[in-house]
């Protein structure tokens, strides 16, 4: 089979490709790009997945980056196994042709205890007395260590979070080359996150993301002269585009105000409790999942949904067939927001009485996607002293809360989700095999089986 790589941009569309990347630019004028019709969820999970299977999200199960477990009664975000993409992945049919064949997976999603020959993935080491570790996880156990020994421990604080910067997508394109330095695999998968963070926080305002397209633009130089140089074939790609919004969506607050949420107070804050709800939204970006434990609420809960400002679309069961997200996954309800809106997971009432989740970079007890987690609270002007006085407890080996995050959910001008956005805000394929015309999310799958069975 050909050498191929796949280098995931996250939230790369045409209208980005310009002055302020000058490489991409001058890369494309050889080449056709072709435009990805969104698909619902536009999220990265959900995406990657039908990449890799050519199956939309009611077949892999992936209805979300995360979603309500009816079985546990727990909301369940960001969970790492591969196992939980249900169909084979083109890896696996791959290697029924020719047994020879290795795939490397980079930081791309559901990651751990896959068939993959070499996979890297985030994993923080998660320490008895609450201190969270920078760290990844590999397959095989001991490319962790030497990868890390090359490039130094894997900058997790520089993946998510106030402090998400280039150096994180940088480690992975490094760290990529390395692995194809050391292994030649035949395919291999590239996760680069680095325009979701400023897309998302500045929206695509070019005065304040021109530094980080040029900073996206020079790693992916890199990896093509790379990947050039061993003649793999070479497609680079994005899940989804990320548009300019403004109103951020409480569903959960409006469940509190009509008796349908249960809450749970402790040393007076609150929690959601979703097993004790009548019904309760799992907000993902511009998509929310709404699960109804009491059926007889049902018909409450659509009217609310149908009475909210900012939803474009209630999908029920047809609804969601129409889309391709009927899994047992997948809310009762799926809502979908207007172009100028995203949902909050927020539920309560009170500043005050927000629990101490909120104001922390927590992405697994959330119950929701928290953007906000990008930034530090701007009504605090001591912030960054506080968290200077955090990380110097952390290094003497005292308990901390890095509790700097705002919970202002208007601070946020991107996102991403919905489907119906213009074409110059779609996701993007290019490759020499390219058309130029435009692709489902599930015929992914084959412009890459393409590029790996070419003579």
């Amino acid at each position: 089979m050909k050498k191929t790589v796949v280098i995931d941009v996250v939230g790369l569309s045409s209208s980005l490709i310009g002055e302020h990347t000058p490489f991409l630019k001058s890369w494309l004028a050889n080449k056709k790009l072709s435009t990805i019709e969104p698909m619902l969820p536009a999220v990265t999970t959900s995406v990657q997945s039908t990449y890799v299977t050519g199956k939309w999200p009611a077949e892999t199960g992936i209805v979300a980056n995360g979603w309500y477990d009816r079985t546990d009664s727990e909301i369940k975000f960001w969970k790492q196994s591969n196992k939980l993409v249900q169909g084979e992945k083109i890896w696996e049919a791959a290697h029924k042709i020719d047994p020879s064949f290795t795939v490397s997976k980079m930081f791309w999603w559901y990651n751990m205890y896959s068939s993959a020959d070499y996979a890297v993935t985030p994993r923080p080491q998660y320490h008895a007395d609450g201190v969270k570790a920078p760290d990844c996880y590999s397959q095989p156990a001991d490319l962790r260590d030497r990868l890390q020994r090359e490039l130094g421990t894997f900058p997790l604080f520089s993946f998510w979070g106030p402090n998400a910067n280039i150096k994180s997508t940088r480690w992975i394109a490094d760290a990529s080359m390395l692995v194809d330095q050391w292994h030649d695999p035949t395919l291999t998968l590239i996760y680069l996150p680095h325009l979701d963070y400023c897309l998302q926080k500045f929206g695509q305002d070019f005065s304040k993301i021109a530094k980080e397209l040029g900073e996206i633009d020079t790693v992916c130089r890199d990896l093509i002269q790379h990947y050039e140089k061993k003649s793999a074939s070479i497609i680079v790609l994005s899940e989804y585009g990320i548009t300019n919004i403004s109103r951020p969506i409480h569903l959960n607050r409006q469940f509190r105000e009509a008796g349908l949420l249960g809450i749970r107070e402790e040393q007076g804050l609150e929690l959601l409790d979703a097993g004790a709800s009548k019904a309760f939204a799992v907000a993902d970006h511009q998509v929310a999942h709404i699960y109804i434990n009491d059926p007889s609420c049902t018909a409450q809960v659509k009217a609310i949904l149908e009475k909210t400002p900012g939803i474009e679309l209630v999908l029920d069961e047809e609804g969601k067939k129409k889309h391709h997200i009927n899994h047992e996954r997948a809310g009762d309800f799926v809502v979908m927001a207007d172009a100028e809106s995203w949902f909050t997971y927020y539920y309560w009432l009170d500043d005050a009485k927000a629990p101490d989740y909120a104001r922390l970079v927590d992405i697994h007890r959330k119950p929701g996607y928290d953007p906000i987690e990008m930034f530090m609270d701007p009504a605090n002007p001591l912030v960054k002293l506080k968290a200077g006085y955090k990380l110097m407890r952390k290094k003497l080996g005292f308990r901390y809360l890095m509790n700097v995050i705002p919970l202002d959910a208007t601070l946020l001008k991107g996102a991403h989700g919905r489907v119906g956005t213009a074409r110059e805000h779609h996701p993007v394929f290019i490759s020499n095999q390219s058309d130029g015309a435009s692709l489902l999310a599930t015929e992914v799958y084959g412009k890459i089986w393409e590029q790996l069975t070419q003579s």
